[in-house]
């Protein structure tokens, strides 16, 4: 026994080393982010942030997590790892924007089976850029070395989010009405769903390279599926301002999927969709997979990244502003029924 050889930490596949230069690497770009709210300095045992509840009459906090799913292979793939950061901030912003709540702080998760602190810096670059742009402090991460959890190369993501709302300003469909208007807001592409199924149509049935340039995309396979999340942060604060009565974020399952969880007992949503404008992303899936409109529908955002429910008045209000650069579009009415959405789907 005592001439073993000595073993350490390193030898078990972790490198604690590595581990301090990546957090070297990603201290000035979280700390870019801070907000006055933001209490004491990156890198302790909790994020601390002072929340100003005299600005909210009856404060609710509103949180979520997410992750990217099965978008980071892409990214493996391309060796482009700033993106899935900005993805993940603005789903997790997104999700409880539509609930009504003013974003404040968000934490990332990131584990990977041998840590590169260059792939770490890029993915936090990509957190710290989306935070800045919405207003968000990036107040603390964990990143873990799980040495044989994951291929080489690898690495997952999840990011968790905090926001704030009065209680009256929660908006959660429950004031929606027969006559109100339904309206689309453009994505830019698939956002974070849908990823299992599109690498299965281009990389197994298509037999496509991430590198292979599409003249529909104006750039490679690659960059156009790593497009990030469209942020609809500006969008939902108009949207409030015209007394929005329910919203809906667009993710996996779709318009169908999503939308219903807003619409009340006793009303439905009939929805008419295929006039919008699509992305050239989901038509070629949609060829080389063979696969059935109703399908794409149900996995796809299929163009249409979020969903509004407002009064006629209201509607027009939005469909007309001249504030909002993602210009919606009427897709629908709210009517009695049993079914919470109704797809109409023109071919």
């Amino acid at each position: 026994m005592g001439d073993s050889k000595k073993i350490d930490y390193s030898s078990a596949g972790v490198d604690l080393e590595r581990a301090d230069l990546a957090t070297q690497k990603i201290k000035s770009l979280a700390a870019a982010t801070f907000t006055d709210n933001v209490i004491g300095k990156f890198g302790g045992f909790g994020g601390a942030f002072k929340v100003e509840l005299n600005k909210y009459d009856d404060p609710v906090l509103v949180s979520s997590c997410d992750g990217v799913g099965t978008k980071l292979k892409i990214a493996f793939m391309t060796g482009i790892h700033n993106t899935v950061g900005t993805d993940l901030v603005n789903h997790c912003i997104d999700d409880i924007a539509v609930c009504g709540a003013e974003p404040m702080f968000f934490l990332d998760y990131i584990s990977t089976g041998r840590l590169d602190p260059d792939v770490v810096e890029q993915i936090v670059k990509g957190f710290a850029s989306a935070c800045l742009k919405a207003g968000v402090a990036l107040v603390g991460g964990e990143t873990a070395e799980m040495p044989e959890f994951y291929g080489r190369n690898e690495y997952d993501l999840a990011g968790f989010i905090v926001g704030i709302v009065s209680a009256k300003g929660v908006i959660d469909g429950s004031a929606i009405k027969e006559g109100d208007v339904v309206v689309g807001f453009p994505s830019v592409g698939l956002h974070t769903n849908g990823y299992s199924l599109a690498r299965k149509v281009f990389f197994e049935v298509a037999g496509w390279k991430v590198e292979r340039k599409v003249d529909e995309f104006g750039r490679t396979l690659g960059e156009e599926l790593l497009v990030p999340h469209h942020c609809y942060l500006d969008e939902i604060r108009e949207l409030k301002d015209c007394g929005v009565r329910g919203i809906a974020h667009i993710t996996g399952g779709g318009i169908p999927g999503n939308l219903n969880r807003i619409i009340p007992e006793g009303l439905s949503a009939h929805v008419e969709v295929g006039r919008q404008n699509i992305p050239p992303i989901f038509g070629i899936m949609q060829k080389l997979g063979n696969i059935d409109l109703e399908e794409m529908y149900r996995v796809f955002n299929m163009g249409i990244g979020l969903v509004a429910v407002l009064s006629p008045d209201s509607a027009e209000r939005i469909l007309t502003s001249t504030r909002i650069d993602s210009k919606p579009f009427e897709i629908g009415r709210i009517k009695t029924g049993s079914s919470p959405v109704e797809m109409n789907y023109v071919k």
